[in-house]
């Protein structure tokens, strides 16, 4: 599956963020790095299953795109995803 979402941190934050999250929170499900640059990174973890992660600055300037993919991992990344700060601001209460 494939999850989307935009934040407030700079690609480069994101990746390694990722990194972070996947060696050592999630210890049941853990995935270690196999490709890594400033914007992407491709991590394998139990049975060869594979995370990929990418963070593009937004067109508008408003923060990063980042977009993960996995099959076995949907779970672990969606957690990951929702420990990143969005770029949406809070709506206002009047």
């Amino acid at each position: 599956m494939v999850f989307a979402m935009t934040t407030d941190l700079a690609p480069e934050a994101v990746i390694e963020r990722a990194r972070s999250f996947f060696a050592s929170r999630v210890p049941a499900s853990a995935a270690f790095v196999e490709r890594q640059s400033a914007r992407h990174i491709v991590m394998r973890g139990q049975g060869g299953e594979e995370v990929v992660i990418a963070a593009v600055p937004a067109e508008d300037g408003s923060g990063c795109k980042v977009r993960g993919s996995s099959l076995l991992f949907c779970s672990s990344l969606k957690r990951f995803l929702s420990t990143l700060p969005s770029a949406v601001p809070p709506a206002r209460v009047a």
